[in-house]
């Protein structure tokens, strides 16, 4: 029998992720939520395109005469530090947030297993115990609109 997890949450434990929750809200509250066309149409820092900005607030802190007072170049190097700031924290939220995944997933795959074992001891066992129509409901499951991708009932 299939058991990739158990989970137990306290009621303690639930509360004080509810509360670093609202802690985070609270914090990025001022961070942009962009549309899809405006994610499309930015350019976008990768990594190669990183080290060249780097690079050139460099030259230009270092070469303040050249800078026009329509470029805003203590913006820029505010927006590289916050950058370097938010990048370590996202990080340790993407990998607290694909365990959260993996284990809603694992969660998820235990509970179908237990189920369409049980549906099968149903419709092997449960004939003669008065089951009929709890047999027939769940089986609308397995119907020919189902989508293929899940497993049929266990014998």
């Amino acid at each position: 029998m299939q058991n990739l997890v158990s989970l137990n949450l306290s009621a303690q434990d639930l509360a004080d992720a509810d509360a670093a929750i609202a802690t985070l809200r609270r914090v990025f509250a001022p961070m942009v939520a962009l549309q899809p066309s405006q994610r499309r149409d930015l350019y976008k820092m990768g990594d190669k395109s990183e080290h060249f900005c780097r690079q050139t607030l460099s030259v230009l802190a270092s070469n303040p005469q050249i800078i026009p007072p329509s470029l805003d170049l203590a913006e820029a190097q505010a927006d590289l530090a916050a950058l370097d700031l938010l990048r370590p924290r996202l990080q340790q939220l993407e990998q607290l947030v694909e365990r959260a995944d993996d284990t809603a997933l694992a969660l998820g795959s235990d509970i179908i297993t237990v189920a369409l074992e049980g549906y099968g001891l149903l419709k092997v066992s449960g004939k003669n115990e008065a089951l009929k129509s709890a047999r027939k409901a769940l089986s609308a499951r397995f119907s020919k609109g189902s989508r293929g991708a899940e497993p049929g009932p266990a014998a």
